[in-house]
């Protein structure tokens, strides 16, 4: 006796289709897999087998063989319990096989017969609608997420749901896709006292997606700003909401009763983070911080701290928008898109740059401490700014809330990209020759210009605009570094 039952494999951010295919003959009672299953896949035969009698239905006394097909794509994790057990039970005809047949299946099976959710269960939905499912056998804690793909999620807390469902004697509620819901308190710009410079710089990052490096003593706000660019950014729309929560689905992060992200993501990782951690990657390559801050911020605080082939490694997203990692079975290709934020101090011990405090780095020191960032890293942030120590007067100027500033990143969002004035061509043009900047930095300080001609409402960008962008990318910013 034969029956299938259709699931998906993960492979990066894309869910391959997989046939269960379960045959029962005569002989000594056994159970394999096959079709190039990995330990966990392995360890279904356990869950499956202790799950199908707690839901005291009946495990067929014959040989059982599992074919996951096709057979030369790995198979990995425990979202094949649940198909692999309705196709072992359709097989033995305790369900109808042809009412299987047109429903797929993902999640993980407790030994009590419970559905536990697992990860990339939006893609696994996506790619079964494709596939011509009708419906998604999922957990109830996975429906919400499945609806958001356009499928009908079956949302079973147990086996002995799913079998009586197929049977025609269970009828699980209904589930509609999520709506968006508030990610509770973000942190307020206005908090922030002082630091215009700063704060200027933020609000030109949130309106042009620009990498931000700040700089200087410590306890001068600069991990303060840095956690509050998040709440100036502009709203995701629904693609890029549904982009985002693909990603973190498939990491296996989805923040709980939110299964859809439709705000900009925020991810601000430990300067122990190994290079995988940071871009993706591991035995079955998942995503990594860059890719988890999609469309979103990358805060590196101390950025000097971090190891620097982790660092090295972000060069190619910061440059192309994606990270490419490559494995011998093939190539899963990670979006991001993301706005860098580094923090840092202008030396070792962190004095440097306060006028109140003596630093006592030695030139060895300092240039150890330089060493640790290349100039090829450093030459891909769009604005370097020095945050300096601020005046007791500056602490009572508070600035504008959050909410106020989003409004007008947003409406500089919305506009087409001014033309550069022939005077402010001529001025950038001059600045390649006066500054050590590269045809790279020039690119940059004409997005920043536009940036800041957005903002100010222009339709053409003036030479005071590329005065202010060159001011962002000046050596002075970091003279006190060298």
């Amino acid at each position: 006796m034969l029956a299938r039952a259709l699931t998906h494999a993960l492979v990066g951010l894309e869910a391959r289709p997989v046939e269960v295919e379960a045959h029962l003959q005569r002989g000594v009672p056994g159970f394999s897999i096959v079709g190039l299953p990995d330990k966990a896949c392995q360890e279904a035969k356990e869950r499956v087998r202790s799950g199908i009698a707690s839901a005291e239905l009946e495990w067929p006394l014959k040989r059982i063989t599992v074919n996951l097909a096709p057979a030369g794509l790995r198979k990995e994790g425990s979202g094949f319990d649940l198909p692999i057990a309705l196709a072992v039970l359709a097989a033995s005809r305790q369900v109808p096989p042809e009412r299987l047949a047109e429903h797929a299946a993902l999640g993980e099976l407790a030994l009590d017969g419970r559905v536990r959710p697992v990860p990339g269960a939006i893609v696994a939905a996506e790619a079964a609608r494709r596939a011509g499912a009708t419906r998604l056998f999922c957990a109830h804690e996975s429906a919400p997420e499945a609806a958001l793909a356009g499928i009908e999620p079956v949302s079973v807390r147990h086996l002995a749901e799913a079998a009586a469902y197929l049977r025609g004697a269970f009828d699980p509620p209904a589930v509609e896709a999520s709506t968006p819901r508030a990610n509770g308190h973000q942190p307020d710009l206005a908090d922030v006292r002082g630091q215009e410079r700063a704060r200027r710089v933020l609000e030109i990052a949130a309106a042009g997606r620009h990498n931000l490096l700040l700089a200087g003593p410590p306890g001068t706000g600069k991990t303060m700003l840095a956690r509050r660019l998040p709440g100036i950014l502009p709203r995701l729309t629904l693609p890029e909401a549904l982009e985002v929560t693909r990603i973190h689905s498939v990491a296996g992060v989805l923040p709980e009763g939110r299964p859809l992200i439709d705000r900009p993501p925020f991810r601000a990782p430990h300067h122990t983070a190994s290079t995988a951690a940071i871009v993706g990657g591991g035995p079955g390559p998942r995503p990594g911080e860059a890719s988890l801050a999609h469309l979103g911020v990358l805060l590196l605080d101390e950025l000097g701290e971090f190891h620097r082939p982790a660092l090295e490694a972000l060069r190619q997203p910061l440059e192309d928008g994606f990270v490419a990692v490559s494995r011998v079975q093939g190539q899963c290709v990670f979006p991001a898109r993301i706005r860098l934020v580094g923090t840092m101090n202008l030396c070792p011990c962190g004095a440097r740059g306060d006028p109140a405090v003596e630093c006592s780095c030695s030139p060895q020191r300092l240039a150890s401490y330089r060493e640790k960032l290349s100039r090829a890293l450093l030459d891909r942030f769009d604005l370097v700014v020095v945050v300096p120590r601020a005046r007791s007067r500056e602490l009572g100027a508070r600035g504008d809330a959050s909410e106020f500033v989003r409004k007008r990143v947003e409406a500089a969002v919305q506009l087409d990209s001014p033309q550069l004035e022939r005077v402010a061509a001529e001025l950038l043009d001059r600045a390649v020759d006066t500054l050590p900047l590269s045809a790279r930095g020039r690119a940059k300080v004409a997005r920043v210009a536009s940036t800041i001609a957005r903002l100010a409402g222009e339709q053409r960008v003036t030479p005071e605009h590329v005065a202010e962008a060159l001011s962002y990318r000046s050596p002075t910013e970091l003279s006190a570094w060298s």
